[in-house]
């Protein structure tokens, strides 16, 4: 694979990898349908069953299923590769949206209960293209440097499809019933799957295989060893970095709905409110990936948290919507920072079979915390003030940003039995810890730290 300079790559560079920008394209392609399909189905369902508790209980199914099961999905692409398993996956996954299309056709034609067993079944197929383009993009960007624009790249591309996807439903069903989004969802995830999984990169990410010379067989245990204690151990802050920033913007989604009306603005305004956050979002990703960072990963995790906190503590001072879109893309500027950096700790600590679970487990958290920050908001609402709402999320965010904090950095000798796990951790704090034990170089060595220097293990 022909290098690129590590120095300061642009995100042309990343770009100019062979095959990214053909791979890249595919999984685009392919994610747009999960800005389209959800909001389709949803429609699609309220106007077959007339009701919007049926409509309600059915994208829940569909929502819980394609979310808590990611994990399983993506275990089953590590273990088989991405092209054994995501065209039975897509496959399953399109047959349900199409029988899920014929059978809403008529209103009343079917009962509450099969609709929900289809969406369920839909949902549980859900392709995971995008855990499966980071895991491609750790095994085609050949240093870390890279890496972090490749990621960044990614986020805010993935977060500009998921505002496009439902503008393109609203023109869509304009001219045409619901269920033709589902179809025209249902094509993009075919077609973006096809070109995914037929891309010479996708072919190279099989399943791992053991690495060869003197000192890789001890190094790959290693990182397997965290593997077989249990993948979410290794990365339980990213996840929880992640759950903490999806909760946050459930409870800010609703709450802005909330502030909108109370001032007896219309829904235009609430779009383009919530657009602020998101060009917030899009422009703190950009900035993050052209900075060559000197701060740790970890630490950059804390940091952006509490600067997404600090923010939406100020948007409770907002005292009309002008305000709060200054407030709102303010915090969104710490948004994408913190999702790209949690992706990238998660691709370090996972060994290179669960790379795909790793990236899977922190979309999870998102999404997981996106549906409780949803539930919580409607509480928050109905009961206090706006600006205490904002308060709230702000808090939560802080309380994220405390519990991801790395904890005994000033242990310098690992007690018994701990000395590979300590070696990795001084591994990731920097280079000063790493030369504390000549022993634990030997054992791990050159382990990076995530998203600065090199990485080990990576084709």
């Amino acid at each position: 694979m022909s290098s690129t300079p590590v120095g300061r790559p642009s995100y042309a560079a990343v770009l100019r990898i062979p095959h990214a920008r053909r791979t890249f394209a595919a999984a685009l392609l392919g994610r747009l349908s999960y800005g389209i399909v959800p909001l389709s189905m949803m429609l699609a369902v309220t106007r077959a069953s007339g009701s919007y508790a049926v409509a309600g209980t059915v994208m829940a199914l569909f929502g819980a299923t394609s979310v808590f099961l990611s994990p399983a999905r993506a275990a089953l692409i590590d273990r088989h590769g991405p092209r054994r398993t995501l065209v039975p996956m897509v496959t399953a996954y399109a047959a349900l949206l199409g029988l899920l299309t014929l059978l809403v056709r008529r209103p009343g034609a079917v009962s509450p209960p099969v609709l929900g067993a289809v969406t369920a079944a839909a949902g549980a197929c859900t392709p995971p293209v995008g855990p499966t383009m980071r895991a491609v993009w750790a095994r085609l960007a050949p240093d870390r440097a890279l890496l972090q624009r490749a990621y960044s790249l990614d986020g805010v591309a993935e977060e500009l499809l998921f505002v496009s996807g439902p503008l393109l439903v609203g023109i869509l069903v304009g001219f045409a019933p619901p269920t033709a989004g589902i179809v025209f969802g249902t094509a993009l995830i075919v077609a973006g799957t096809a070109g995914f999984t037929t891309s010479p990169a996708v072919g190279a990410a099989g399943p791992p295989r053991a690495a060869s010379g003197p000192s890789a067989p001890r190094r790959v245990r290693l990182r397997r060893g965290a593997g077989r204690r249990g993948v979410l151990r290794g990365i339980l802050r990213p996840v929880v970095a992640a759950c903490g920033v999806g909760l946050t913007l459930g409870v800010v989604d609703l709450v802005v709905v909330a502030f909108a009306e109370q001032r007896h603005y219309g829904d235009g305004a609430v779009a383009w409110t919530l657009a602020a956050l998101s060009a917030g979002s899009a422009v703190g990703g950009l900035a993050n990936g052209a900075v060559q960072w000197r701060v740790p990963a970890p630490a950059r995790l804390s940091l952006t948290a509490a600067g997404l906190g600090a923010a939406l503590l100020g948007a409770g001072f907002a005292p009309g919507l002008g305000t709060l879109a200054v407030a709102l893309a303010a915090a969104g500027f710490f948004v994408s920072p913190t999702l790209t950096t949690a992706y990238l700790i998660a691709d370090d600590m996972a060994a290179p079979e669960a790379r795909v679970r790793a990236g899977a487990w922190v979309n999870t958290g998102v999404n997981a915390g996106s549906t409780a920050g949803a539930a919580v908001a409607g509480l928050l609402v109905g009961g206090m003030p706006t600006a205490l709402c904002f308060t709230a999320a702000g808090a939560a965010a802080l309380l994220t940003a405390l519990a991801t904090v790395r904890r005994g950095r000033g242990r310098s000798t690992p007690p018994p039995g701990r000395a590979r796990r300590s070696g990795r951790i001084a591994g990731a704090v920097g280079a000063s810890a790493r030369q504390s034990s000549r022993e634990r170089e030997r054992t791990v060595p050159a382990v990076a730290d995530a998203g600065e220097g090199p990485a080990q293990g990576r084709p």
